[in-house]
């Protein structure tokens, strides 16, 4: 038994496909299926059941499976206790980013983290919550950035940050007071971005919270916020923004922002990573990097967490 064919193992539980889980294995087919059958005619026993479509695990294949992301995990583990040891941050390393987060922070923190720790090399990708967390239990990312809590058992939770809510409100004649509270906004013309994104959830739950509020009325939906400010400023509507997108707005956009009262309705950011805390080293790098400039950005402290759930 190798720790090659427990990876083959583990990418055809995953993909279902010989085919397909060699082409992610850097493989060919022959190869992976050879030595997937070596590792079954050595344990004399069957992991798939290669009659139904797509293939299935057999009920010991389950249990082996199991056994075998802890025995990959462990020996992932030993190459970092090592690197650790030497003080060595390098290598490939997966970073997933949800869409709302992504396009504020990533500028704020990659080039620092990439002139910091030049060996590194840095693999970003923006994905949904729901994707996130199913490619961190897959392995297929090393740490992500979301909206939380999550409550996911395998996945730890570092708070990064807690950005407030600020309301964007064209018609400054409609509300002319500098700081707001929920009960000022027409929940009625509040504009949201597009279902699947956790921003829009936090928004739905902050205004739950205010009795006239009726889901019905939100008809307008958008994938980014920028179509969600050019909305509001053709008269359709308001809309929530996340407080770092605000930074870069230009003056004239700046002037229709309303920040609202302490304590501020805000969501938690944090960094994510599997509980394995392989490539921990990392992880730790990443986080400070973020810290020491949203820190910088983000100077309200009185603020009420609201979940993306």
């Amino acid at each position: 038994m190798t720790i090659t064919q427990l990876h083959y193992v583990l990418a055809v539980a995953e993909y279902k496909n010989f085919t397909y889980a060699a082409e992610k294995c850097f493989v060919t087919q022959p190869t992976l299926s050879m030595q997937i059958q070596k590792l079954e005619d050595e344990l004399d026993i069957l992991i798939f059941d290669r009659s139904k479509k797509p293939i299935q695990l057999t009920e010991i294949g389950s249990k082996i499976v199991n056994q075998a992301k802890n025995i990959v995990n462990e020996a992932g583990r030993i190459k970092d206790i090592v690197e650790q040891q030497k003080g060595y941050i390098g290598g490939e390393f997966k970073v997933g980013i949800i869409p709302t987060i992504m396009p504020t922070l990533l500028p704020m923190f990659l080039n620092t983290f990439i002139t910091k720790y030049p060996k590194v090399n840095l693999i970003i990708e923006e994905s949904t919550t729901e994707e996130i967390i199913t490619k961190l239990k897959n392995g297929h990312l090393d740490c992500a950035i979301a909206a939380t809590p999550l409550e996911e058992d395998s996945i730890k939770e570092i708070v990064l940050y807690y950005e407030p809510f600020v309301a964007y409100i064209p018609n400054s004649e409609e509300l002319n007071k500098q700081e707001i509270e929920v009960s000022d906004l027409d929940l009625d013309t509040i504009l949201l971005l597009q279902d699947g994104h956790c921003f829009r959830n936090s928004i739905l739950n902050l205004c739950k919270n205010n009795s006239h509020f009726n889901q019905n009325h939100f008809q307008i939906e958008s994938g980014s916020f920028e179509t969600l400010i050019k909305l509001a400023d053709e008269g359709l509507g308001i809309t929530l923004l996340p407080y770092l997108h605000t930074l870069d707005l230009n003056d004239n956009n700046k002037s229709k922002l309303r920040n609202f009262k302490n304590p501020k309705p805000a969501r938690e950011v944090s960094l994510l990573y599997p509980k394995n805390e392989l490539k921990i080293h990392m992880i730790d790098a990443l986080r400070n990097t973020i810290s020491g400039i949203v820190r910088g950005a983000i100077a309200f402290n009185d603020v009420e967490i609201i979940s993306p759930k």
